[in-house]
This record gives structure tokens, sequence and C-alpha cells, in this order.
């Protein structure tokens, strides 16, 4: 956004002193914290905006559920200032379905504070049209005037035979095998527990076949993966590498014949963009919420978010035809160029905040209604 003329800053809850993310280095930064609670209570961020708000054309909230969604559009309310909202998919109704006791506690805090937050933004952005669809599904009140923007990364600017050096370097052993790549946490929502099962299984048609399980994660239970592929007989066919950073990460990518990620929930899943941005064609779930795109690039398989839909991706990948896989790797970089790439993101972004001040954020675009989903 500076790049395109705009000035840009930051407030942030964090409390003064603490570190800051070196992209950040283009802005003004305001920390405001200490919070305080698992609410994220900041008595600095109120009187701050009082006296500064006024000064932006636009404010953007990022995030909801803790004090300072609310906290601005308050005072956004009472002293005339713009501002949209970027969920970043934290109204997905899979976590009403994974933590319904959760959900119950948001249903006391959402009708005075959340919902008056997401009804009187100008926009409420959303990084897919999933993700859109899906946030109507939470809360029956729901009043949002909704616009989809995207999200994204800058593509790779490391050369593919650096970055495949670099990952060799550390893991000389992987070289000339036919890799599969799961790059994320090492989480139970991201169907870690589903793949090494899928996997031993497609590993009995191929001996060169090979998973690599990229990602830091709790290490109890990367004991517990460990010990699955142990107990399946794949353990010597499984590697875990842990957190992977710059050129050894592009080169995980770069030695993958495809990247996998069989996920309960995903908002966009920014590896997933890596992947295609490299070129790596994607297996993936009904659940990662870029899997329209993906399919109709014909850049990946998708199927649910199961054990027979993990066991799926992998056979239907092995079941292509070395031409099939060449086309849907061009297909993979393509669909990230016309998706996902930040510079377009970035224009879809500033279209709308120009339409905010604009004011062609009048109407809402979806109203909940009472009737039961």
């Amino acid at each position: 956004m500076v790049k395109n003329g705009h000035s840009v800053q930051t407030v942030c809850l964090d409390a003064p002193g603490s570190p800051l993310d070196e992209r950040l280095c283009s802005s003004a930064v305001y920390l405001l914290g200490p919070s305080y609670l698992g609410y994220g209570f900041a008595p600095r961020l109120e009187p701050w905006l009082r006296e500064h708000g006024a000064k932006y054309d636009i404010i953007i909230i990022h995030g909801m559920w803790t004090y300072h969604s609310y906290c601005v559009a308050k005072v956004a309310r009472q002293l005339g200032l713009r501002y949209v909202v970027f969920l970043h998919g934290m109204l997905d109704p899979w976590f009403a379905r994974k933590y319904p006791r959760k959900h119950l506690k948001k249903w006391l805090y959402w009708p005075w504070a959340e919902y008056r937050t997401l009804r009187d933004a100008h926009f409420v952005l959303f990084t897919t049209a999933e993700e859109m669809v899906l946030a109507r599904q939470s809360f029956w009140l729901y009043k949002a005037r909704e616009r989809l923007v995207g999200y994204g990364i800058k593509a790779p600017d490391v050369a593919p035979a650096q970055a495949r050096a670099a990952f060799l370097e550390s893991f000389p052993e992987l070289e000339g095998k036919r890799n599969l790549l799961y790059l994320s946490r090492i989480h139970p929502k991201k169907g870690c527990d589903l793949l090494i099962p899928a996997f031993a299984k497609a590993a009995e048609a191929d001996p060169a076949l090979h998973l690599i399980m990229a990602g830091p994660g709790d290490a109890a239970w990367i004991a517990e993966l460990k010990n699955l592929a142990r107990q399946l007989n794949v353990e010597s066919r499984v590697t875990f590498t842990g957190m992977l950073k710059g050129a050894v990460k592009w080169g995980a990518y770069d030695v993958a014949d495809a990247f996998v990620l069989p996920s309960h929930q995903e908002n966009f899943g920014i590896v997933v963009a890596e992947a295609l941005a490299w070129g790596v064609p994607v297996l993936t779930t009904y659940q990662v919420n870029i899997w329209r795109e993906i399919k109709e690039a014909g850049a990946g398989i998708i199927h649910p978010d199961t054990q027979a839909g993990a066991g799926q991706l992998l056979s239907d990948w092995m079941a292509l035809s070395p031409e099939d896989k060449s086309a849907m790797r061009v297909n993979a970089k393509a669909c990230f160029t016309k998706n996902f790439e930040i510079e377009t993101v970035t224009h879809n972004l500033l279209q709308a905040l120009e339409d905010v001040l604009a004011s062609k954020s009048t109407s809402h675009t979806f109203v909940g209604s009472f009737a039961i989903r």
C-alpha cells in the first residue's frame, strides 16, 4: 500500500518495547498495550483513538472477538469515523461445531458487541468467496456490507536451484525421492493423523514415495504421529523436518511432486498459496477455503477431510499420467498469478477503501434471519 502512495500506520496492543515484525518497518507503529485477560482489554486504546482517530481516512480492524474490535467500533460510531473489518476467517462455522461451548459464550457477547461492529462497518472484508458464504452461517443475527478482496503473498524471489541445494544440504537422503510435502503447523486441525495412514497405503504401490512433514508443533503430538508411522511400517519413509525458513523452505517445495494438506479448516492457507506460487500441485480438502479457485484452475485435487478422502487424494494423484502432472504444475502457477499474487490483492483492497471514501458502501448485502439453518 505504501508503494501505491498511501500512508499506513499500525496500532497494536503489544506492550511498549515489544519486538516488531520487520515487515512493519515502513509504518509508524503505536504499541498501546499491555492488554489484559483473555479478552485483551487495553485501557490506553480508547483515549488514543479519541485523540488521533479523526486524522485517518479509514481504520482497518483486523480480526474480532477481542476488545480492539469493540472499542474501535464504539469510538467510530461516536466520532463518525470510517472503518472496515477484515475477518480473516473468524466467523467460520467450523469453530461453532468444534467448540460448541465457546460458541454459546460468543452468543452472549454477539448481539451487543460484534454484531453491531459488523453491522456498522462500511465493509466487512473477506479473503475468499467460500469464507463469505460460510460467515453467514455462524449466527442468525448477522448484517453486513460484504466485500471480497482476496488475500495473497509476494511471489518467491529465490532461484529454484539455490532453494533445492539449500534443502538437500540439510536433507540429502531425500534427493531422488518422489516426495509428497506437508508444510504447516503439526496440529490435529490440519489432518496430520489422516495423512500418515493414507501415505502408508499409497507407499505400498511406490517404493520411491516419501512423505515430508515440515513444520513446528506440540512435541507430544509429533511423537504420536511418529509412533503411528512406526506402527504402519513407514517410519523410514516419513521425515519430520521441524520448521523450515527462507531458501530451505522453498527448497522443500522444489523437491516436492505435490503438496498435501488434508486440513479440517483453513480460512485461506498461506502455505497453499506458496505451493501454487512455486508451481506445485495441491492435494487438499473442501475445508480449505480456496479450494474453488484450485479446482477451477485445474491446479490440484480436492476431497473431503476424512480418512477416505485423504486416501483418495493420494490415489488420484498417483493415477495421473506424467503429462497430466506436468500440466497441473503449470496450472498451479497460473492459479497463483490470477488469484493470490499480492499486487492483485492490494489493488482489490485499495478499490474497496476508495469506495468507502466515495460513499459507495451504503446498503447491506446480507441480512440474517431467525430461520434455523
